[in-house]
C-alpha cells in the first residue's frame, strides 16, 4: 500500500494525550488514492512518535462497502528500506510486486513484502469484495539489512483460543505462539487478538519491547484503562504483562510490539533512508525508471550505493499506469528516532 500523500514529519498532527502508563496516539484520516478514494485512518508516524519498535506506518481501514467507494485501488508504486504487512479482517486485495510475486491477502492471513534496497508493487480489492475491512503496516528495516534484495513471504497462524478469546500471532511470539515469518529486523510483534463480551485476555510481554494496541471494534480496557476505538495506545519498556478487558460488546485488537530500533531514519512518501539525500535519489531514480522525469540510466547499469538498475524493478505491461512520485518539500527531511 502507498502512503500516497508526502507529508514532511515535522507537519504531522497529532491531538494525542497521555497517562503515566498509556500515550493515546489519535488518528487522523487520509483518502487512499485520492480525494474521493477510499478513507483510511493513520495512527503511525505522528509528530510525537514516529516508530514504535521498527513499526513506522499503520492505516487502518473500514469495513468498507466496496461497491459504494471502489475499494482498494492502488496502482504501482515504490518502496525502499521497508518492509510491508498486510493483515485483513474482512474482504481480499489482490497483490503483485516487481520480484515476480503474485498474492491473494485473505482474512487472517499474512502477506510480507520486505523492499529492501527497492521494489514497486500494486494492490486491488478482488471483484468478489464487497466489505474491506483490515490494517496495512511497515516496519523499518535496519541499517544491516535495508539494501537487501526484496523477498516476500506467506503465513496463516493457527489461533490460540483460549476462554472467549482468540488470538493469531502473524509476527513474533506471543502466548506461546511464534510465527515462522522471517523480519530481518530487530524483534518484532503483530498479533490479532478477538474477545467475546466480557471475556478477559492476559498477556505476557517482552520488557524489552515497546508497544501499541490499536482497537478496531467494541469495548475494551488495558489493566484496567478503557481504550478508545481506532486509536493506537502506545506502552513504553519494561511492561511484563498486560489484561485486556473486553466489556459489554465484542473486542478486537491489534498488538504491536518490538525492541527499540535504535537507529534515525527518513521517512518520506513510500521510502525510507537515512538521509534527506538518500531520499532524493531514490525518488530520482523511481520518476526516471517510469519516465516521469527522464534520465539516463546509471553508468554500467549500477546506481552509486551498488543497486543494479531499475532500482523497483521490471514489471509486465498491461497494468495501470504507476503512481509518479510527489514534489519534495522545500525544507530539508530531518532524521526521526
Amino acid at each position: 500500500m502507498s502512503n500516497l500523500e508526502a507529508v514532511p514529519e515535522e507537519t504531522i498532527c497529532t491531538e494525542g494525550a497521555a497517562t503515566d502508563e498509556i500515550e493515546f496516539l489519535v488518528p487522523r484520516e487520509v483518502p487512499l488514492g485520492g480525494p474521493r478514494a477510499m478513507p483510511v485512518r493513520r495512527t503511525l508516524p505522528q509528530k510525537q512518535r514516529s516508530l514504535i519498535g521498527a513499526w513506522c506506518f499503520l492505516d487502518h481501514y473500514g469495513p468498507d462497502l466496496v461497491p459504494d467507494s471502489g475499494g482498494m485501488k492502488v496502482p504501482r508504486h515504490p518502496h525502499t528500506g521497508l518492509a510491508t504487512v498486510s493483515w485483513l479482517f474482512t474482504g481480499k486485495i489482490a497483490h503483485r510486486d516487481s520480484a515476480g510475486y503474485e498474492a491473494i491477502v485473505r482474512p487472517g492471513e499474512v502477506n510480507l513484502m520486505i523492499a529492501g534496497r527497492g521494489i514497486s508493487h500494486q494492490e486491488f480489492s478482488t471483484p468478489d469484495t464487497d466489505i474491506l475491512h483490515g490494517a496495512q503496516l511497515w516496519y523499518a528495516l535496519p541499517d544491516a539489512t535495508r539494501n537487501m534484495p526484496p523477498t516476500f513471504e506467506h503465513h496463516a497462524p493457527d489461533p490460540v483460543i483460549g476462554d472467549g478469546t482468540e488470538l493469531r500471532v502473524f509476527i513474533g511470539s506471543l502466548a506461546g505462539s511464534t510465527s515462522p515469518v522471517a523480519t530481518r529486523t530487530p524483534p518484532l510483534l503483530g498479533a490479532e487478538a478477538l474477545l467475546r463480551a466480557g471475556a478477559r485476555l492476559e498477556l505476557d510481554l517482552d520488557p524489552s519491547f515497546e508497544h501499541g494496541i490499536l482497537v478496531d471494534t467494541g469495548e475494551i480496557s488495558l489493566d484496567g484503562m478503557p481504550l478508545a476505538v481506532d486509536h493506537l495506545h502506545y506502552l513504553r519498556t519494561g511492561r511484563g504483562r498486560t489484561v485486556l478487558q473486553a466489556g459489554q460488546t465484542p473486542a478486537r485488537v491489534l498488538v504491536l510490539g518490538g525492541e527499540p530500533l535504535g537507529e534515525q531514519i527518513v521517512m518520506w512518501w513510500n521510502f525510507v533512508g537515512r538521509s534527506h539525500d538518500e531520499v532524493v535519489s531514490y525518488r530520482a531514480a523511481w520518476q526516471a525508471e517510469i519516465d516521469a522525469e527522464p534520465a539516463d540510466p546509471p553508468g554500467n547499469g549500477i546506481y552509486p550505493d551498488g543497486v543494479p538498475y531499475p532500482r523497483f524493478g521490471p514489471y509486465p505491461e498491461g497494468y495501470p499506469d504507476p503512481l509518479p512520485a510527489p514534489a519534495l518539500p522545500n525544507a530539508r527531511l530531518r532524521p526521526r528516532a
